[in-house]
């Protein structure tokens, strides 16, 4: 067993890291260079931390600020969407104010077909479209069968009637179709 411990105080052995030469061949660090060094690495040491605190802080300012211009963004998109839906609707109350004073039912309907025009024209204009599923076979992911019906030359689950269109959004489902599907019954 040696007879001195190198973390025994009273040893005579050399304190790595104190004691010894430094890498550039000056003489051992004394206690004053050795507190100027930790002052030095302290204060280091605060300029990064506010370095990183003040790179926190914009990061988080960035994150707010791009929160809020997506949601402004949104907003005025939902706004441009709804002026264009109010101009159908003002369709509407023309119809209804023109049943009242006595208009005849052909430009009543007629009037509503435009509508129905311009309801379609908004669609398209923001990338959504009516798909065809009658006479096709049954797609579960495009259609929900709301009823079955029995109808001769037909074999089953075939798409005999669409109770409600179906709607894509560029090339996403945005509404499936309900259809009435062919039993074989």
């Amino acid at each position: 067993m040696p007879d001195s411990d190198e973390f025994d105080s009273l040893s005579s052995a050399p304190v790595p890291g104190i004691d010894e030469a430094r890498p550039d061949g000056q003489a051992p660090a004394d206690a004053s260079d050795l507190q100027r060094r930790l002052d030095q690495a302290t204060a280091e040491l605060g300029q990064q931390r506010d370095l990183y605190l003040r790179a926190l802080a914009d990061f988080d300012n960035f994150k707010r600020r791009t929160e809020r211009e997506s949601a402004a963004r949104a907003d005025a998109g939902r706004r441009k969407l709804l002026l264009r839906v109010l101009d159908v609707l003002d369709n509407f109350e023309r119809a209804a104010a023109y049943r009242t004073s006595g208009t005849p039912p052909e430009q009543l309907v007629d009037g509503l077909l435009a509508t129905v025009k311009q309801i379609n024209a908004l669609l398209e204009a923001e990338g959504v479209k009516p798909f065809e599923v009658s006479g096709k076979p049954f797609d579960p992911k495009v259609a929900e069968a709301v009823g079955t019906r029995a109808q001769a030359g037909k074999p089953p689950n075939m798409v005999l009637d669409e109770a409600r269109k179906g709607y894509l959004i560029g090339d996403e489902l945005l509404r499936p179709a309900q259809v009435i599907v062919s039993s074989s019954d």
